[in-house]
């Protein structure tokens, strides 16, 4: 095996092919704290790439409420377990990645989830943890809580699903990053299904090649974003590309929220993979769940959110998400205005960063009518 580095984790780790980064890393940041789990992204990935035969139970973009929701059933505690203890030395995993505990034979430590798991999308749906007992007060973070987690693949740096196939079916796009499968080389043998701790790789039992998310790069290609991103009421989603931290640029607004305020954070980061999908932790939820599932910087990635109020440049920045259905490459901020650019620096979007207030008065002047307030 070789020795790579993996930023998230903080040193040098074993994965089955040399490190080799694309020309530029497709990601994506995902702020959990304004997901309403309408499910509109799950619906329009649905209706735009799942909608043929086999694909039925295919759910590329889920929504789960955590902490009792998983698609399929125990995609991660299952894992959890069987990797055992993960410790963290401040920024640093000791423990071992998936790669490193795989048995003797295997390449990747991972579970094949049978068809029954596979059969419930909703459960655990806003399932609380906890119980709300009389004299109970409000306080953050919430006694009992829940909190919608929306998944895609993240198309890592380091893919379980690539270093498991062994057809050589699976490739990361040289320009972009997105991971991918080719299913002329795929045969079905479904070890990427396995090797895939995010669970995010079907087998369609149809055509007997196996099918993933591919961060609508046809769209990406044409400076659009993704269809879950676009579709999202609650304007959760912004989709760029990320550097590595030393290479970090501010107006890169990955790269701002990710390695220069660091308060978006990726999922389960000690199973080794350098996932390329980011998230905004919820403020409201306790900080040991949230540790384990998006490392040992969560607790100031929380704190740093909760100061957007007072941070013109960060309230700016996430006043973004949502704005506008092309990628923004680069951002600034003109005093109470947030500018979404492209790479030769033209406006795509403005947005304040406080919404307007207009009173309107009794009498209409300009029209010399009275208005009525209905009750």
């Amino acid at each position: 095996m070789a020795r790579v580095y993996n930023w998230q984790i903080g040193r040098d780790m074993s994965y089955w092919y040399p490190e080799s980064r694309p020309e530029k890393q497709f990601a994506a940041v995902f702020d959990i704290n304004k997901c309403i789990a309408c499910q509109s992204c799950t619906l329009a990935c649905k209706t735009t790439w799942t909608s043929g035969k086999g694909q039925e139970y295919q759910l590329w973009n889920n929504v789960e409420s955590k902490p009792y929701g998983f698609y399929p059933l125990r995609w991660d505690l299952k894992l959890l377990d069987m990797l055992g203890e993960q410790q963290w030395d401040g920024d640093q995993y000791r423990g071992q990645t998936i790669f490193e505990a795989a048995e003797a034979g295997e390449r990747v430590l991972g579970w094949r989830p049978e068809e029954r798991d596979f059969a419930y999308p909703n459960v655990g749906e806003d399932d609380c943890a906890g119980t709300i007992e009389t004299g109970a007060d409000f306080q953050i973070p919430h006694l009992a809580w829940f909190f919608y987690l929306a998944r895609i693949c993240n198309h890592c740096t380091y893919p379980a699903c690539l270093a498991s196939c062994p057809r050589g079916s699976i490739y990361k796009r040289p320009e972009d990053g997105i991971v991918l499968v080719d299913q002329q080389r795929c045969r079905g043998y479904r070890e990427c299904v396995k090797a895939c701790p995010y669970k995010k790789v079907f087998h369609n039992p149809l055509v007997g090649t196996s099918e993933k998310c591919i961060a609508c790069f046809p769209k990406g290609e044409n400076g659009l974003q993704p269809q879950c991103f676009v579709n999202c009421i609650g304007k959760i989603r912004m989709a760029g590309s990320i550097s590595r931290p030393e290479d970090a640029k501010p107006e890169n607004p990955i790269d701002y929220l990710v390695h220069i305020r660091k308060v978006a954070l990726p999922l389960f980061p000690q199973l080794g993979l350098e996932a390329n999908v980011y998230y905004i932790p919820p403020i409201h939820a306790p900080t040991p769940f949230l540790y384990q599932m998006f490392g040992p910087g969560v607790a100031a990635a929380i704190k740093t959110y909760r100061s957007a109020v007072d941070d013109m440049d960060l309230a700016g920045l996430l006043t973004l998400f949502g704005s506008s259905e092309r990628v923004m490459p680069r951002w600034k901020r003109e005093g109470d205005w947030t500018i979404g650019l492209d790479e030769q620096d033209q406006e795509i979007v403005r947005v304040p960063l406080k919404e307007p207030v207009y009173l309107r008065g009794p009498f209409d002047e300009k029209y010399q009518v009275a208005r009525t307030n209905c009750p």
